[in-house]
Formats: C-alpha cells, sequence, structure tokens
C-alpha cells in the first residue's frame, strides 16, 4: 500500500521541466544579421523592411535627444527605450491602425508610430493635459503609471472589441516587473477565459528597476506563465526585430480569428536608467552585462542583415538621422508655443457635465487667475 502510495507521487522535476522545454526562445537573426530560422521569416517586402529601420534608427535618435532635452530641464518624466527598439518598434509594425495600444510609460514611440504627434507626446512628458488630447480615430489610451494595470484595461478594451464584432485586437506592454503584479495574473486570466483579441508583450529587459528577473520570479521563462490563464505564451528574442514582427503578427492573426489572447515575452535590454528620475544602474549592472547586451544591439544587428541584402547603407541612415533632428526639433518648438497650463482648465476638462462642486471650483480659479 506504501509502495502503491509513493508510485503516485508528484514528480516536480519532471513537470518543471516539462514546462521550460515548452518555452524555447524564437530568434530569426543571430547577433551578426544571419538567417538562422528561415521557416520563421515574416513575409516583408524590401520597402517595409527599410521602413522598419527607419523607425528603428529615428527612435533610437529620438531617444538621444529626450534624455539631452530632459537633462535641459525642457521636458518632464522620461523613461529611456535605447535597447528596445526591436521589442517596441517590430511589435507596433504589425499591427492595422484600427488596432488598440494601451501603454506603459516606457512605451511613447508606439503610441507616435501609431499616429500621436510628437509635439504632443513631449507635451505628455510635461505633464501638460494637451500631450493626451488624442487625435479623433487613434486608437491609443495614456501611458499607464500603474505598474501592470494596462492589462486589466487590455483584457476590457479587447473585450468590448469582441462584443461589438470588431476585426481589431488590443494590444498592451509591460516590463518584467509587470509579471510580478496581481494584475498581470487577473488580465490575462479574464482576457482567456473570455477568449478576448488581446496580445499581451512583457519586455523583459531584466530588471524591475533593480530587481533582476532571477529575484523576481522561480520560473525560467516569464512566457510560461501564459500557462495558468490557459493561453498560448511565446518567448522571443526581443533584440531581432524580425522575430518580434514575426510572433505578434501570428498572435494578432489568432486574434482576430477568435482563438484568443496571447503572452508574447521579449527578451530585451534598456541601455539607459529606469528612469531619468533618479536611477542609477551602474549600482546593480555591471560593465559586462552591459557590454554583452550592446553585442546584440537591434539596430546593429538588423543593419547588417539590410546592408548585406543591399537594401541599407549609410547615406540612407544618416538622412533618417537628420530629419529625426529636424522634426523633434520642431516638435519642442510647438511644445514650447503650447497655452501655459491653468487650473481651470483641469478642472473643466475633468468631465462633460460638472457636478455642483467642481463647477464652484471652476469659477473660484477662473476668478483667481483673472487677476
Amino acid at each position: 500500500m506504501a509502495s502503491k502510495a509513493k508510485n503516485a507521487q508528484l514528480d516536480v522535476k519532471k513537470q518543471l521541466e516539462t514546462v521550460d522545454k515548452q518555452f524555447q526562445t524564437l530568434q530569426i537573426l543571430n547577433e551578426e544579421g544571419e538567417v538562422v530560422n528561415a521557416d520563421a521569416m515574416p513575409d516583408l517586402t524590401d520597402e517595409q523592411l527599410q521602413e522598419l529601420m527607419r523607425r528603428m534608427v529615428y527612435t533610437r535618435i529620438l531617444d538621444q535627444r529626450s534624455t539631452a532635452l530632459n537633462r535641459q530641464g525642457r521636458l518632464g518624466f522620461y523613461a529611456p527605450t535605447a535597447g528596445q527598439e526591436a521589442s517596441q518598434i517590430a511589435s507596433q509594425f504589425a499591427l492595422e491602425k484600427d488596432d488598440y495600444i494601451l501603454p506603459g510609460y516606457r512605451d511613447i514611440p508606439q503610441l507616435i508610430w501609431h499616429g500621436l504627434p510628437l509635439h504632443q507626446a513631449f507635451l505628455w512628458s510635461r505633464g501638460h493635459y494637451q500631450g493626451m488630447n488624442i487625435p479623433d480615430g487613434l486608437n491609443i489610451y495614456p501611458p499607464q503609471i500603474i505598474i501592470g494595470a494596462q492589462y486589466i484595461q487590455t483584457a476590457g478594451v479587447a473585450l468590448g472589441i469582441k462584443k461589438n464584432g470588431g476585426n481589431t485586437v488590443a494590444i498592451t506592454y509591460t516590463g518584467d516587473g509587470g509579471t510580478s503584479q496581481g494584475d498581470f495574473y487577473e488580465g490575462i486570466n479574464f482576457a482567456g477565459a473570455y477568449k478576448v483579441p488581446a496580445i499581451f508583450i512583457v519586455q523583459n529587459n531584466r530588471f524591475a528597476i533593480s530587481t533582476p528577473v532571477s529575484v523576481q520570479s522561480a520560473a525560467r521563462t516569464l512566457a510560461q506563465k501564459a500557462v495558468a490563464a490557459g493561453i498560448p505564451g511565446i518567448q522571443v528574442d526581443g533584440m531581432d526585430p524580425l522575430a518580434v514582427y514575426a510572433a505578434v503578427k501570428q498572435a494578432r492573426e489568432r486574434a482576430v480569428a477568435g482563438e484568443g489572447p496571447t503572452l508574447i515575452e521579449t527578451l530585451t535590454y534598456r541601455y539607459g536608467p529606469h528612469t531619468l528620475s533618479g536611477d542609477d544602474p551602474t549600482r546593480y549592472r555591471t560593465k559586462e552585462e552591459d557590454t554583452e547586451w550592446e553585442r546584440k544591439d537591434p539596430l546593429i544587428r538588423f543593419r547588417k542583415y539590410l546592408e548585406g541584402k543591399g537594401l541599407w547603407n549609410q547615406e540612407m541612415e544618416e538622412q533618417v538621422i537628420e530629419q529625426a533632428k529636424e522634426e523633434i526639433k520642431e516638435a519642442i518648438k510647438q511644445a514650447d508655443a503650447a497655452p501655459k497650463q491653468k487650473v481651470s482648465d483641469l478642472i473643466s476638462i475633468m468631465s462633460k457635465n460638472l457636478d455642483t462642486n467642481l463647477q464652484e471650483q471652476l469659477e473660484i480659479y477662473k476668478e483667481k487667475e483673472s487677476k
């Protein structure tokens, strides 16, 4: 009897190994820009490949200029994006114009390429209410500051799409730290239960501010957290734009076909600090680690691939750099020209019909501001 009970015990090691083996990293381009997985190659034209590279180069310049503007006191809150261009830009590139983006605070580039005017992105950084005066027809939500909260919101938006019979998806992003939040689990579980058209991306940049991912979870991958929600999960080389694009494109096709949500973990790295609000990455990251990930740089990798196909050269890149600098310069001028923010402005846009208390406060502040 004792022997029979012993045989019925759970083989924990085997169970975990079985799960781990199902989540191998998808990669199409290696660090040298060589195709190592031709079967997974997405169907992109030469022009689309060039446009994807153009957007990635532009975004790197935007990060550099935004960092400089922040140091000059001309921007407010800013979370650096250098190193994450493949994860951010290639994922947005796989979307359609009518898809909904629910970003985290580091995901401003996706909003810009989806249609948010650059000067408004700068105003958002400054805390100006006009920064998220979203243009009509642009399906984006304001960047979420609460870690992981956008996952629950995305499940709700995707449910709305499904109930309305839409042919679009809702996509959201968080970092590895976001997967440690309850909202993360609630969001993917709800989405899985209702089989909604959502794409959940975890940008695993190795550190939740200063906490390494190895301390956050005992799971070998973050993609395997999808198992508990009954939805598919995939881990992708987040420094490989073609792999990211392919994974998101497939997830979108599944979603619009009624097959439900997907969780995608992109293995990436942020070269700068968590934000420019006081974080010092040298206190928790080594030079050796930085060097290792710099060799995986998405721009270098993709540049080598395109140059090998005769689709990219230094002159083309310089043109993009100059265009980015000029457009950023003009956008900052537009942001500077925005009217000074007033308390009465904030109150007046809180709701379509102000209640009695807000109306009273509005009149009080209008009087103060008129003096």
